[in-house]
């Protein structure tokens, strides 16, 4: 391999631990606004304590819910309550969708113009330049990582496919990172964030960009998550179980950002376009396979690629057994998948019919750029047929 040389961003500053999200007023205040816009789930009541607390403060909230992922009519529609409310501060408390649909907001407030300006795939891709409205990042599942990644995932109904907002403008100034907010988290969810934590510790670690500090966090991630995910959906997290989650998605997040995905995650944003499919649980449906084309790729075309020793050692990660073979890691995800049962992608509309437009569309998906190599149209297809 190449010496070492890289970048590494996230959020100003990262808070965790159990039982730290009533640090979140006091952050939120020290941040210098005086107007919140706390942006949540489809049940605000979960963030009702933040809120009473956050206006005891004295300070002004109003509200924002996020019923479904974010698109960009959604993102539109939060800009103008926002310029309504003259808020100066955005706080996102709530799973994925509300915290990128939080991202975004605090992002283009202060841009101008209108969210396809910046919107890259479906958008005209422009560069954010300017500073963003202080975020506060706070997540309840354990999944995306999104509070420390610099890309927002907007969906738009027209084109049928999602696409990020991207750049170093995006990242929050704080994240907030409490387990305790898994707890009661339905098994459902628990399965679907979690199996998108791993793929986004896994993916990253064959990555063309991995590098030494992503490579400490996704190792670490991944012991976490293999110890855990299939023990805290199936008999419920405790105290240990919610850590470890909650690392693992942490440290996906952090690795994302830094060293890129690869053809699970490019597939899975023109699904999530195309058909109403949870994100973890289409991560989760695709992954195996891709370990699969993507390490016979490797064997076949390029048997030198840094990448492919590297699915021996994920295998040593997941299974915890130093004689684990490349193989043995493709067979602990497809067990995973069983155990939690996970559906295929036909559950959510699907069909071989589909399939070459679900290609050419993962193809052009800005995740594929970071794929340990570049993956044939019959590479591609076999996936998804495979993943149905």
């Amino acid at each position: 391999m190449s010496p070492a040389a890289f970048e590494f961003a996230t959020a100003t500053r990262i808070v965790f631990g159990p039982g730290r999200l009533a640090e979140a007023p006091e952050l939120v205040r020290a941040l210098g606004g005086q107007r919140v816009l706390l942006v949540t789930g489809k049940t605000p009541a979960r963030a009702s304590a933040l809120r009473e607390s956050l206006e005891a403060l004295g300070l002004a909230v109003t509200g924002f819910r996020v019923e479904g992922e974010p698109t960009v009519d959604l993102v539109r529609q939060g800009l103008g309550l926002l310029a309504q409310a003259r808020c100066d501060v955005v706080v996102a408390m709530g799973g994925g969708s509300a915290l990128d649909a939080g991202k975004a907001l605090a992002a283009l407030a202060t841009q101008g113009g209108d969210p396809l300006d910046y919107l890259e795939v479906i958008g005209r891709g422009q560069p954010l330049t300017r500073a963003s409205l202080p975020f506060v990042a706070i997540p309840t599942t354990a999944g995306t990582g999104s509070e420390v990644t610099r890309n927002a995932v907007l969906g738009s109904k027209e084109a049928q496919v999602k696409a990020s907002l991207r750049g170093p403008k995006l990242l929050p100034a704080v994240a907030l990172v409490d387990p305790d907010l898994l707890i009661g988290a339905p098994a459902s969810v628990l399965a679907a964030s979690g199996m998108d934590a791993l793929s986004q510790l896994i993916e990253p670690f064959l990555s063309a960009r991995a590098n030494p500090l992503t490579d400490a966090l996704a190792r670490e991630g991944l012991r976490r998550s293999a110890r855990s995910l299939r023990r805290a959906v199936l008999e419920g997290p405790d105290a240990g179980g919610r850590e470890d989650l909650a690392l693992a998605s942490l440290f996906g997040g952090l690795c994302l950002a830094n060293s890129g995905l690869g053809a699970v995650h490019g597939f899975a944003a023109p699904v999530g376009g195309m058909f109403d499919a949870p994100h973890g649980a289409v991560c989760a449906a695709l992954l195996s396979a891709v370990l699969d084309v993507n390490l016979r790729a490797l064997r076949a075309r390029a048997p030198e690629h840094p990448s492919l020793p590297r699915f021996r050692e994920l295998a040593v990660l997941l299974t915890g057994r130093a004689e684990a073979r490349e193989e043995d890691a493709l067979s602990w995800v497809e067990a995973l998948r069983a155990d939690l049962r996970i559906p295929g992608l036909a559950t959510y509309g699907l069909t071989p019919a589909r399939l070459p437009e679900l290609v050419t569309k993962a193809r052009a998906a800005s995740s594929m750029k970071a794929n340990p190599l570049t993956l044939t149209d019959a590479e591609l297809a076999e996936i998804a047929t495979r993943s149905l």
